[in-house]
């Protein structure tokens, strides 16, 4: 029996399937991976990206990270691929009950997905840290320079920056839903990030699926291993 077929095979005996995806999701839609060979890490700024992207760099170099994140970070003309399209289909169907992303580009959402847990947060939303007014990321890409609220303050991408905690009530309830799935599904991810990746330990079932191009440290651990491009696999099924 092919992967596919037993992969399509789990997902006709499931109906609590919840999807934990990573960077690779995203790659098909043009956003580029951090950490893949052509990624962000491996091309050359001032600063290192993971410096860039911390809270402390965010904190003492606000102009400078915000240069690098409307060039790098903000990808809003991306468009849902297969993989998008097929979650927010099953989500429709009933067979699915959530996602669970790393990712922070909306693209589950924009494909029609409701149940969207976003563990990194999510560029579309924005707020003053002063008086915590809430703007919409128009705000920040057509702006210039550090994006400021009416009362003066620096708004803040409520995207999970190195050395920040992820939030705890997005945490609970991804662990809620995997504990709770009868199909897990991981799809585009190395599983290298912590502690995102350490969610998936909370599935208890025999309908492990892992869908990534490249080798993980969960290869031998899972029910069905495909190594392909997590796109084509979904237009399969």
């Amino acid at each position: 029996m092919s992967g596919i077929q037993k992969l399509r095979d789990m997902i006709d005996a499931s109906g609590r399937i919840v999807f934990f995806g990573g960077a690779g999701v995203s790659t098909e839609s043009g956003i580029p991976d951090f950490r893949s060979v052509d990624g962000l890490y491996h091309q050359t700024y001032r600063y290192p990206p993971e410096v860039i992207l911390s809270h402390e760099f965010f904190m003492t170099h606000t102009e400078e990270f915000y240069e690098f994140y409307r060039a790098k970070m903000l990808a809003l003309d991306a468009q849902p691929n297969a993989a998008h399209k097929k979650l927010a289909e099953w989500e429709h169907e009933g067979k699915l009950t959530a996602v669970v992303t790393q990712n922070i580009d909306g693209l589950h959402q924009k494909a029609g997905s409701k149940n969207v847990l976003e563990l990194h947060g999510s560029v579309y939303r924005n707020h003053c840290m002063n008086c915590g007014k809430s703007y919409d990321v128009k705000r920040i890409a057509e702006g210039e320079g550090i994006p400021r609220c009416s009362c003066g303050g620096v708004i803040k991408p409520e995207v999970v920056l190195y050395g920040e905690p992820l939030d705890n009530g997005t945490v609970e309830r991804s662990i809620q839903n995997i504990s709770q799935a009868d199909m897990l599904v991981i799809g585009g991810t190395s599983l290298a990030v912590y502690p995102a990746a350490g969610l998936i330990d909370y599935y208890r079932g025999d309908r492990l699926v892992l869908i990534n191009q490249s080798p993980t440290q969960y290869d031998h651990n899972v029910d069905l291993l495909l190594q392909e491009k997590i796109g084509s696999v979904f237009s399969e099924v």
